[in-house]
């Protein structure tokens, strides 16, 4: 007879392989799975050679200059030089399209993880998904060694 936790350990390694294989090969950035190639240069474009640094739960609205859509799940948000990274709190259908206007439900000056938005189709204006905001990771350039 085999024990219960024997089984769930047996699961779990015949699942390993599958599991595995739904990530592309050298790709441990959260949500790169579900980028195109277009997408993930667009990602590189901005953050490559950034440093991520300690994610903060708010933007101010005075400090961003500029949204970028990268694809269903992941904005940018630019501020001067630092870069904001937001994974969306699931997929946002038709995100990536630039054609739908961004309408976000703001309680204060600062736009803040948590904060949910809804998509507007700009030729027919039909309202589309409502999303949610996750936490702003900050990308700089990394600091010269002085040495």
């Amino acid at each position: 007879m085999v024990k219960p936790i024997g089984m769930a350990r047996a699961l779990l390694l015949a699942a390993g392989p599958l599991l595995a294989s739904c990530a592309p090969a050298g790709s441990a950035d959260a949500g790169a799975a579900a980028l195109t190639p277009k997408q993930a240069e667009i990602l590189q474009k901005h953050l490559g050679g950034k440093v991520a640094g300690e994610l903060v739960r708010c933007l101010p609205n005075f400090r961003t200059n500029e949204t970028i859509r990268v694809s269903d799940n992941i904005l940018l948000y630019r501020s001067g030089s630092t870069v904001y990274r937001n994974e969306l709190r699931g997929a946002c259908p038709g995100l990536a399209r630039s054609g739908d206007i961004m309408v976000i439900r703001q309680y204060g000056s600062s736009t803040c993880s948590g904060d949910v938005f809804h998509l507007v189709d700009h030729s027919s204006g039909i309202r589309g998904p409502t999303c949610m905001l996750g936490d702003f990771v900050p990308y700089r350039k990394a600091a010269k060694d002085g040495g």
